[in-house]
Parts: structure tokens; C-alpha cells; sequence
């Protein structure tokens, strides 16, 4: 049971690793969304949102918990050729457990990260870790110098599944702390705002790394952590089952991909991308009160 969660994870860092380095999509591929009535913006940031020069930070070595036996220390930040810019770990394990020591969000310059980071610590012993970036998602978001990271820990026992600790918060400031930009990359039509909680659809892909994708910025100031899905999704009139999961804590953004998988679009024979409908469904992660349902929103590629 552990070398295959092992084994799992490993094997969606190598997906991670190999999206980051930007196969299987073109410019050329990519679509704006367009909707009827509603103007197109451009990013706040201005075109593409990054700046002329990228700068690797650097960081103080700090402890980031201590707490029931668990020890977390960083000590440096990195940036690795294959992987990207990460930050080293230390994770002393005091207990008499097994532990797995994982994260429950990821937040960079106030933008929810995914996060593949998972950790197997042996009763009585440390390991050395890595905490790596999405080079993907900082660059989707605009992010050229990290200046913030935020963690939030999740330590459970590796036999029992027992939480040993959850939602442990923890931040690091940077050297690039105090010139991070946290404009928003917020370029593209605005498909929803309400509750505090704004969509916005920034472009179509036909040519992304499972099939195509319809790329959203999405922003939370409503005062809850929510989590916003997709329903009752068409692509030119034909139903499709997309993937995706927007976790979205308060007063964070967050760039996210709807993903449709080539397959369903080939056995459908939907060639390319030119209207969509869909829902968006929002519930507040904490207490899983639905918060909005929208009516059918709809919007075309071009």
C-alpha cells in the first residue's frame, strides 16, 4: 500500500514536471472568450502580466512547525532545471508512527498552487524534502518572483490514516517580499460576480496537454473558502464532461483549466472549440453550504 501511494505520486510530479515544460500547446492554438454584451479586459498587469526579469529569491532557514512530535524545518529555496523552483525541507518525525506529511492548499503570492507534495517519514527518523512549484501555474498567474508562500500542513498517521495534525498554517517570506506583485492576471471576459466570488474566462486551448482547455482566473473575497465546479457543460451544442476542482480560500486567487479530455471530444467529433455552455456551482468548503448555482452561462472561442 505505501510504495504504490509512493509510486502514484512520483508518477504525477513526472505529469507535473513534463506539463510545466510547456508540451503539447501553442499560442497558435489558443482561442479569447468572447461573450455577448460583456467587454473583453485586458490584465491588469498589462498583456501577459510578467515582468522583463525573473528573480530566483532566497529565503532564512525557519521553522515552519513543531508540534505533536513533527518538526518542519525550511531551509532553502531552490531552482531546479527539471522541476522548478521548490523549497527544502527538513521533516523531523519524533512519534512512534509512521507519518505522511502532506499539504492541504499551496498559496504563492496570495494565488492557490497545486500542490503534488507528499512526504513518507518513518517513526523516529527525518527526511530531506523538496516542496516544488507548479512552473506552470506561476507563469499562468503572472508570478515572476515568488515573494510569499503559504502552507497549510497536513500530518497523518501512514497504517491508520488517523489525522495527526490538519491545516497547520504556515508562511514564508522571501527576499522578494516586499516588491512581490500581487496585481491579479485577470485579462479576458468576465463571466460571473457575485458574493464577492469573480470568474473571468481568459482563452480557449485546442491544443493542451489532455485534449483542450477553457482557462479561468478566479478570485474570492466573500469571507468563506469555497470551491466552484462546472455543470451541464456543452461544447458546440454537444455535452462533454470536463474536469475541474477550483478550491479558492478567502481573499485569494486562483488560474485554473476546465479540461476536456481528446477522447470525449473525438467521440463526439468536435473538431474545434467554437460555443459553450455551462454552469458553475460554488459551496463553501468548510461547512458544504451551497452558496450560488448560476443559469447557463455562454460564451464562444474566436
Amino acid at each position: 500500500m505505501k510504495k504504490r501511494r509512493i509510486i502514484a505520486v512520483v508518477l504525477c510530479l513526472m505529469v507535473f514536471a513534463f506539463m510545466s515544460l510547456g508540451s503539447g500547446s501553442s499560442d497558435s492554438k489558443k482561442k479569447d472568450i468572447v461573450s455577448e454584451g460583456k467587454e473583453k479586459t485586458e490584465d491588469s498587469k498589462g498583456g501577459s502580466g510578467k515582468s522583463s526579469k525573473k528573480t530566483v529569491p532566497t529565503i532564512e532557514e525557519q521553522v515552519l512547525l513543531d508540534k505533536s512530535g513533527v518538526k518542519i524545518t525550511a531551509t532553502e529555496y531552490v531552482n531546479d532545471s527539471i522541476w522548478g523552483e521548490g523549497i527544502k525541507l527538513v521533516i523531523d518525525n519524533s512519534t512512534d508512527k509512521d507519518l505522511m506529511v502532506g499539504c492541504t492548499a499551496l498559496i504563492v503570492n496570495d494565488y492557490m498552487i497545486s500542490d503534488l507534495f507528499a512526504a513518507e517519514v518513518a517513526a523516529g527518523k527525518s527526511a530531506n524534502e523538496t516542496m516544488y512549484l507548479s512552473s506552470a501555474e506561476l507563469e499562468a498567474a503572472g508570478i515572476e518572483s515568488v515573494g510569499k508562500v503559504e502552507i497549510y500542513f497536513h500530518v497523518y498517521d501512514n497504517d491508520s490514516f488517523d489525522d495527526i495534525l490538519n491545516n497547520e498554517y504556515a508562511e514564508i517570506q522571501t527576499s522578494e517580499y516586499a516588491s512581490m506583485d500581487t496585481t491579479p492576471n485577470d485579462g479576458g471576459t468576465e463571466l460571473y460576480n457575485a458574493g464577492g466570488i469573480r470568474i473571468v474566462g481568459k482563452t480557449v486551448d485546442e491544443d493542451s496537454f489532455w485534449g483542450a482547455s477553457v482557462l479561468l482566473y478566479m478570485e474570492n473575497s466573500s469571507g468563506r473558502n469555497v470551491h466552484i465546479s462546472v455543470e451541464d457543460m456543452s461544447v458546440n451544442g454537444i455535452m462533454v464532461d470536463p474536469i475541474f476542482y477550483a478550491e479558492i480560500y478567502d481573499g485569494k486567487k486562483a488560474i485554473d483549466d476546465i479540461t476536456l479530455f481528446s477522447s470525449d471530444l473525438e467521440e463526439n467529433g468536435i473538431e474545434a472549440i467554437e460555443n459553450v455552455e455551462l454552469k458553475f456551482k460554488i459551496y463553501d468548503v468548510d461547512t458544504y453550504d451551497d452558496i450560488d448555482e448560476t443559469d447557463v452561462i455562454s460564451f464562444t472561442a474566436e
